[in-house]
Protein backbone atom coordinates (compact mmCIF):
# COMPACT_ATOMS: atom_id res chain seq x y z
CA UNK A 1 0.00 0.00 0.00
CA UNK A 2 1.40 3.41 -1.20
CA UNK A 3 1.60 6.46 1.70
CA UNK A 4 -1.44 7.75 -0.71
CA UNK A 5 -3.53 4.74 -0.45
CA UNK A 6 -2.78 4.51 3.27
CA UNK A 7 -3.86 8.12 3.86
CA UNK A 8 -7.14 7.33 1.74
CA UNK A 9 -7.94 4.21 3.62
CA UNK A 10 -7.68 5.37 7.08
CA UNK A 11 -9.56 8.75 6.07
CA UNK A 12 -12.07 6.13 5.28
CA UNK A 13 -12.01 4.37 8.53
CA UNK A 14 -12.10 7.78 10.45
CA UNK A 15 -14.63 9.44 8.38
CA UNK A 16 -17.87 9.54 11.06
CA UNK A 17 -17.95 11.87 13.56
CA UNK A 18 -17.95 8.82 15.90
CA UNK A 19 -14.61 7.79 17.02
CA UNK A 20 -13.65 4.37 15.58
CA UNK A 21 -12.02 2.71 18.47
CA UNK A 22 -13.55 5.01 21.17
CA UNK A 23 -12.84 8.11 23.03
CA UNK A 24 -11.22 6.38 26.28
CA UNK A 25 -7.47 4.95 26.45
CA UNK A 26 -6.44 0.79 25.71
CA UNK A 27 -6.74 -0.45 28.74
CA UNK A 28 -3.29 -1.52 28.87
CA UNK A 29 -1.98 2.10 29.09
CA UNK A 30 -3.92 3.22 32.19
CA UNK A 31 -2.58 -0.31 34.11
CA UNK A 32 0.98 1.50 33.45
CA UNK A 33 0.28 4.66 35.00
CA UNK A 34 2.73 4.10 38.17
CA UNK A 35 5.30 4.31 35.84
CA UNK A 36 4.58 7.82 34.49
CA UNK A 37 5.50 11.11 35.79
CA UNK A 38 3.72 14.62 35.10
CA UNK A 39 6.50 16.65 32.47
CA UNK A 40 7.83 13.34 30.85
CA UNK A 41 7.41 13.65 27.23
CA UNK A 42 5.72 10.97 25.29
CA UNK A 43 5.20 9.95 21.62
CA UNK A 44 2.24 8.05 21.07
CA UNK A 45 2.87 6.39 17.19
CA UNK A 46 0.47 5.74 14.92
CA UNK A 47 -2.28 7.14 17.44
CA UNK A 48 -5.24 7.50 15.32
CA UNK A 49 -8.13 9.80 16.43
CA UNK A 50 -5.94 10.42 19.34
CA UNK A 51 -7.47 8.13 22.38
CA UNK A 52 -3.98 7.36 23.55
CA UNK A 53 -2.12 10.29 23.49
CA UNK A 54 -5.09 12.70 24.89
CA UNK A 55 -5.04 10.10 27.85
CA UNK A 56 -1.38 10.79 28.65
CA UNK A 57 -1.63 14.28 28.28
CA UNK A 58 -4.43 14.11 30.95
CA UNK A 59 -1.83 12.53 32.95
CA UNK A 60 0.36 15.50 32.65
CA UNK A 61 2.58 14.30 30.49
CA UNK A 62 4.07 16.27 26.81
CA UNK A 63 2.56 14.55 24.17
CA UNK A 64 3.88 14.56 20.49
CA UNK A 65 0.91 12.26 18.65
CA UNK A 66 0.96 10.84 15.17
CA UNK A 67 -1.02 9.28 12.11
CA UNK A 68 -0.89 9.56 8.29
CA UNK A 69 -4.90 10.50 8.59
CA UNK A 70 -5.54 13.89 8.26
CA UNK A 71 -9.24 13.16 9.30
CA UNK A 72 -7.56 11.44 12.21
CA UNK A 73 -5.23 14.06 13.50
CA UNK A 74 -8.31 16.86 13.26
CA UNK A 75 -10.13 14.33 15.64
CA UNK A 76 -7.18 14.30 17.57
CA UNK A 77 -6.92 17.69 18.31
CA UNK A 78 -10.61 18.13 18.66
CA UNK A 79 -10.73 15.28 21.21
CA UNK A 80 -7.67 16.96 23.46
CA UNK A 81 -9.34 20.31 23.24
CA UNK A 82 -12.79 18.49 25.08
CA UNK A 83 -10.28 17.41 27.94
CA UNK A 84 -8.83 20.82 27.92
CA UNK A 85 -5.51 19.43 27.40
CA UNK A 86 -2.55 20.07 24.52
CA UNK A 87 -1.56 17.50 21.97
CA UNK A 88 0.83 17.83 19.40
CA UNK A 89 -1.23 15.91 17.02
CA UNK A 90 1.56 15.99 13.79
CA UNK A 91 0.29 14.27 10.15
CA UNK A 92 3.39 12.13 9.55
CA UNK A 93 4.13 8.92 7.60
CA UNK A 94 6.31 6.94 9.49
CA UNK A 95 8.45 5.39 6.74
CA UNK A 96 9.70 8.98 5.67
CA UNK A 97 9.06 11.20 9.27
CA UNK A 98 11.90 13.02 10.85
CA UNK A 99 12.54 10.68 13.69
CA UNK A 100 13.12 12.88 16.59
CA UNK A 101 16.48 11.02 18.36
CA UNK A 102 16.80 10.56 22.41
CA UNK A 103 13.56 12.84 22.73
CA UNK A 104 11.11 11.13 24.78
CA UNK A 105 10.76 9.88 27.93
CA UNK A 106 8.04 7.34 26.33
CA UNK A 107 7.19 5.59 23.43
CA UNK A 108 3.64 3.97 22.78
CA UNK A 109 2.64 1.32 20.14
CA UNK A 110 -0.84 0.38 20.86
CA UNK A 111 -2.27 -1.71 17.92
CA UNK A 112 0.39 -0.68 15.29
CA UNK A 113 0.11 -3.65 13.29
CA UNK A 114 -0.81 -2.19 9.31
CA UNK A 115 3.48 -2.99 9.48
CA UNK A 116 4.13 -6.04 7.64
CA UNK A 117 7.89 -7.53 9.13
CA UNK A 118 10.08 -5.44 7.05
CA UNK A 119 8.01 -2.06 7.69
CA UNK A 120 8.00 -3.30 11.37
CA UNK A 121 11.59 -3.54 11.61
CA UNK A 122 12.72 -0.04 10.62
CA UNK A 123 9.71 0.90 12.91
CA UNK A 124 10.42 -0.89 15.95
CA UNK A 125 14.15 0.73 15.34
CA UNK A 126 12.94 4.25 15.13
CA UNK A 127 10.75 3.96 18.10
CA UNK A 128 13.96 2.56 20.03
CA UNK A 129 16.23 5.95 18.36
CA UNK A 130 13.21 8.38 19.60
CA UNK A 131 13.40 6.96 23.47
CA UNK A 132 16.19 8.46 26.05
CA UNK A 133 18.61 5.96 27.89
CA UNK A 134 16.15 4.91 30.51
CA UNK A 135 13.24 5.58 28.65
CA UNK A 136 9.75 3.58 28.42
CA UNK A 137 8.67 1.58 25.31
CA UNK A 138 5.08 0.62 25.79
CA UNK A 139 3.88 -1.91 22.94
CA UNK A 140 0.06 -3.18 22.79
CA UNK A 141 -0.62 -6.04 20.06
CA UNK A 142 -2.56 -8.96 18.57
CA UNK A 143 -1.54 -12.44 19.19
CA UNK A 144 -1.66 -14.60 16.11
CA UNK A 145 -4.57 -16.36 17.82
CA UNK A 146 -6.32 -13.42 16.99
CA UNK A 147 -6.91 -14.50 13.61
CA UNK A 148 -9.40 -17.15 15.08
CA UNK A 149 -11.54 -14.45 16.97
CA UNK A 150 -11.75 -12.02 14.39
CA UNK A 151 -12.37 -9.17 16.21
CA UNK A 152 -10.24 -6.74 15.22
CA UNK A 153 -6.59 -6.37 14.15
CA UNK A 154 -5.31 -7.05 10.68
CA UNK A 155 -5.67 -10.46 8.55
CA UNK A 156 -2.15 -11.46 8.11
CA UNK A 157 -0.51 -13.63 10.31
CA UNK A 158 2.70 -12.01 9.59
CA UNK A 159 1.65 -8.74 10.91
CA UNK A 160 0.53 -10.50 14.54
CA UNK A 161 3.35 -10.33 17.43
CA UNK A 162 4.23 -13.52 19.32
CA UNK A 163 6.30 -13.48 22.61
CA UNK A 164 9.51 -14.71 20.78
CA UNK A 165 9.16 -12.04 18.02
CA UNK A 166 9.47 -9.01 20.71
CA UNK A 167 12.00 -10.15 22.88
CA UNK A 168 14.05 -10.94 20.05
CA UNK A 169 13.11 -7.68 18.39
CA UNK A 170 13.86 -5.72 21.39
CA UNK A 171 16.96 -7.84 22.93
CA UNK A 172 18.91 -4.82 22.96
CA UNK A 173 16.59 -3.04 25.54
CA UNK A 174 15.51 -4.86 29.04
CA UNK A 175 12.26 -6.01 29.16
CA UNK A 176 10.59 -5.20 32.52
CA UNK A 177 7.50 -6.94 31.73
CA UNK A 178 6.12 -9.30 28.39
CA UNK A 179 2.38 -11.10 28.96
CA UNK A 180 0.37 -12.93 26.77
CA UNK A 181 -3.04 -13.51 27.46
CA UNK A 182 -6.92 -13.57 25.92
CA UNK A 183 -9.62 -10.45 27.41
CA UNK A 184 -12.72 -8.94 26.17
CA UNK A 185 -12.57 -5.29 24.95
CA UNK A 186 -14.76 -2.99 24.10
CA UNK A 187 -12.68 0.14 22.06
CA UNK A 188 -15.08 1.68 20.02
CA UNK A 189 -16.89 -0.28 17.29
CA UNK A 190 -13.26 -0.97 15.76
CA UNK A 191 -12.29 -3.63 18.81
CA UNK A 192 -14.62 -5.62 20.22
CA UNK A 193 -15.33 -8.95 21.66
CA UNK A 194 -12.86 -11.97 22.86
CA UNK A 195 -9.32 -10.93 21.60
CA UNK A 196 -5.53 -12.36 21.71
CA UNK A 197 -3.27 -9.46 23.11
CA UNK A 198 0.31 -9.28 23.92
CA UNK A 199 1.83 -6.28 26.01
CA UNK A 200 5.30 -5.37 26.26
CA UNK A 201 7.15 -2.90 28.73
CA UNK A 202 10.91 -2.18 28.01
CA UNK A 203 13.65 0.28 29.02
CA UNK A 204 16.27 2.01 27.10
CA UNK A 205 19.70 1.03 28.61
CA UNK A 206 21.39 3.20 29.51
CA UNK A 207 25.12 3.93 28.27
CA UNK A 208 27.31 2.02 30.61
CA UNK A 209 30.50 4.49 32.15
CA UNK A 210 33.88 3.43 30.60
Amino acid sequence: MTPEQARAFWDGRYGDESYLFGEQPNAFLPRQADRLRPGMTALAVADGEGRNGVWLARQGLTVTSTDISPRAVAKARALAARHGVEVDARLADLETWDWPVEAFDVVVGVFIQFAPPDMRDRLFARMKQALKPGGLLLLEGYRPEQLAYGTGGPGQVENLYTEALLRDAFADMEVVSLASYDADIAEGSGHVGPSALIDLVAMKRKPTAG
